[in-house]
């Protein structure tokens, strides 16, 4: 699957469940957390997400910003968790 097609999905998801449908013009590299998109909370709603749609399991090491603070970031996760071999 190709990172921009990840990051769509991404996109749907969050603001489907938690902008309420409103894209608040959210950009591919704003911070979720920082912008208050969402919570700890909606971070273990996100990784349950990614782990039912993408059959992945996310290592509690790879709950960092760096991973899931972002559209761009959780895509770019995606695809390389995707990539890697199991």
């Amino acid at each position: 699957m190709h990172t921009l097609d990840i990051e769509g999905e991404i996109r749907s998801f969050v603001i489907t469940n938690f902008l309420f449908g409103q894209s608040l013009d959210l950009q591919p590299a704003d911070s979720l957390l920082e912008k208050g998109i969402i919570d700890s909370t909606g971070v273990l709603e996100l990784i349950s997400f990614l782990e039912d749609r993408y059959a992945i399991k996310v290592a509690d090491d790879e709950v960092i910003p760096e991973n899931l603070d972002s559209l761009r970031n959780v895509a770019a996760y995606l695809t390389k968790k995707l990539s890697s071999p199991v």
